[in-house]
């Protein structure tokens, strides 16, 4: 790993488009009339991106080329595009409690259970790799595990825009990263009993970051969410949601660190060893689902 540095993000540089009164019109088309028939939309929402985003089908085409293994085709492409737009749709099913309509399968959830007897609530970290939303639907249907999650605050900001649109009372469980007292509300949230989970493969234009190994090359990732981690001082788990196509998803849960009695001389130490730890996990997971990594962007920053 090399030291720590500071890179401009490149995925700050690619603003997300969003039209609020056509989220709201498609959120009303899948409510009304199904999933199955606001799925047809996607098909040709993916085919756009795939013909008229060069530059993020480049970057896809990169990232493809590692997890597969091989050559990656226009088709991988759109499968790769298609994935992540029926995770988005989803959500819209998700947040409205249609709990009914999805096969959700549940693996590790035991060592966090575990964990959370000795410690109240329990820290996720987690990357854009599948859906985060299966486990906050995972934790409404289920009585007493509530899920909360840390983000930075303009996303923060969008997502609740966007939730709001969708469930208005969705968007309670968002914590703003960047603030003052961002890690007093998350140790708060820990101590009610939460699950409080974050993403841990984007950095802001000017957060630290360390150089992993990640699908056999160096890659930068924040050391943010690993500081607060350790400050925390909490058991960190690993969680993903993957989706497998149709209905299906499953969500995994690993334990990857544990800071509750970390010296602060080992701190640094340690972090960089969970955070290779949380690199080495994403490259196992996204050799197994390769189309559910949602950065179109330059994430090993080859320029």
């Amino acid at each position: 790993m090399s030291q720590e540095k500071t890179s401009e993000a490149d995925w700050l540089r690619q603003q997300e488009r969003s039209n609020l009164a056509i989220l709201k019109l498609m959120v009303w088309i899948s409510l009304t009339f199904g999933r199955s028939i606001g799925r047809l939309v996607l098909y040709g929402i993916a085919g756009y991106f795939v013909l008229f985003s060069p530059k993020a089908r480049r970057f896809s085409r990169n990232y493809l080329h590692r997890a597969l293994d091989r050559w990656a085709e226009w088709s991988d492409g759109y499968r790769h595009v298609f994935s992540f737009a029926s995770t988005i749709h989803d959500r819209i099913y998700l947040l409205n409690d249609r709990f009914d309509l999805f096969d959700i399968e549940v693996v590790g959830a035991e060592a966090v259970n575990e964990a959370a007897r000795s410690h109240p609530g329990a820290l996720l970290i987690g990357a854009h790799l599948g859906s985060f939303e299966v486990l906050r639907a995972v934790g409404r249907s289920q009585a007493g595990l509530k899920v909360a999650m840390l983000m930075y605050e303009e996303n923060a900001r969008k997502i609740n825009t966007t939730l709001e649109a969708i469930n208005p009372a969705a968007s309670r469980d968002i914590i703003p990263l960047g603030r003052m007292d961002s890690m007093l509300h998350a140790r708060d949230m820990l101590d009610a009993g939460y699950a409080v989970g974050m993403l841990a493969d984007r950095s802001l234009k000017d957060d630290a970051t360390v150089d992993c190994r990640f699908l056999d090359e160096m890659a930068p990732f924040p050391t943010g969410p690993w500081r607060m981690a350790a400050m925390l001082r909490r058991p960190v788990f690993f969680m993903t949601g993957l989706y497998l196509g149709g209905n299906r998803y499953r969500l995994h849960f690993e334990p990857l660190a544990d800071f509750s009695h970390t010296p602060r001389e080992e701190r640094d130490a340690e972090i960089r060893a969970a955070m290779q730890h949380y690199a080495d996990r994403l490259t196992h997971y996204c050799r197994l689902a390769p189309y559910n990594w949602f950065n179109f962007f330059d994430f090993w920053q080859k320029k």
